[in-house]
């Protein structure tokens, strides 16, 4: 039973981190380039908005690891 309630609480570990992750890009993206969100919102279309989100979120781990 040990063993469950560690995976568990790793699982909602990392699935914390990556809401908190996505969430914090979106408020960037928000901020950044409102112009995408508000033509994915209007064109019901999210793949623009996927798309930046995913940039954001890779330009933010590369400068980190840039870092180290």
């Amino acid at each position: 039973m040990r063993s469950l309630a560690r995976i568990s609480v790793s699982i909602v570990g990392v699935v914390g981190v990556l809401a908190v992750t996505v969430a914090g890009a979106t408020i960037w993206l928000l901020l950044t380039d409102p112009v995408t969100v508000a033509d994915a919102v209007s064109e019901e279309d999210v793949t623009p908005l996927v798309r930046e989100l995913a940039a954001v979120v890779y330009e933010a781990i590369r400068r980190l690891l840039g870092y180290l």
